[in-house]
């Protein structure tokens, strides 16, 4: 028998006969792959931790015919604390959902596993505000999938100055005062929205999370990160509709 090592995070679960589950593990080394866990519905099985949604595990998998079986399954992280708060867990599901609609199988992508898993350690471990790790989250991941705006001046003449920015959905990034002719339909931006759309894009992923922003900026942010998200997805995600305040 051939077995593989991986650690990864459960996106989705089936429930399949009487008590088994046909799993979806976004692994660190494998991307996207569909794991059979059989019993892990009951109670005293040793897949049931492990199998859960959210749930990062180290795994063990025998490569089957057409999908994997899980071998044995060691809880890493939990994200329990999600689960307490609807408001947290509906923000876990939208994340999710994306990650479901762009990772391949069978394809590794490190660097959204790891925007995914610090993005549910923010929602998990602190009290920053859901919509402000929802638009990190957005942005950084167009940015990572080669689509992310150019925020770092204005587009057309490179004018440094955040005080007087606008931001081209038309021509994906900002473009100041003097060069709205490109983009009539540019939305304004206060300068603290354009700094922080150029820290999302261009900080270290350690420290995409290390700063605060105004009510403001958190409304601007959360506008453009929706739509440029639809707009480079071409999907409107909709989870998020149900949380009506910024928190």
């Amino acid at each position: 028998m051939s077995y593989i090592k991986t650690v990864g995070i459960i996106i989705r679960e089936v429930q399949t006969g009487e008590a088994d589950k046909i799993v979806t593990i976004f692994s660190k080394s494998m991307g996207k792959i569909t794991g059979s866990a059989k019993g892990a519905r009951r109670p005293k099985s040793r897949f049931i931790a492990g199998t859960q949604l959210l749930c990062y595990s180290d795994f063990v998998l025998y490569k089957g015919r057409e999908i994997y079986s899980i071998n044995s399954c060691d809880v890493i992280e939990p994200f329990y604390n999600i689960r307490n708060s609807l408001d947290k867990l509906t923000c876990a599901a939208h994340m999710t959902e994306i990650i479901n609609d762009i990772v391949q199988e069978n394809q590794p992508a490190i660097k959204v596993l790891q925007l995914f898993l610090n993005s549910l350690h923010m929602l998990s471990k602190t009290d920053k505000s859901l919509y402000q790790i929802i638009a990190i989250f957005e942005l950084r991941l167009m940015s990572i999938l080669g689509y992310g705006p150019l925020v770092g001046g204005c587009l057309n003449c490179g004018n440094q100055d955040f005080e007087s920015m606008e931001f081209s959905f038309l021509k994906c990034g900002l473009t100041c005062k003097k060069c709205s002719f490109l983009d009539g339909s540019a939305m304004d931006i206060s300068e603290g929205t354009a700094k922080a759309l150029n820290y999302i894009i261009y900080s270290n992923i350690k420290n995409l999370f290390c700063f605060e922003v105004s009510d403001q900026v958190l409304r601007e942010l959360n506008i453009i990160s929706k739509r440029y998200l639809k707009e480079r997805l071409e999907k409107e995600y909709k989870k998020m509709d149900f949380i009506k305040s910024l928190k």
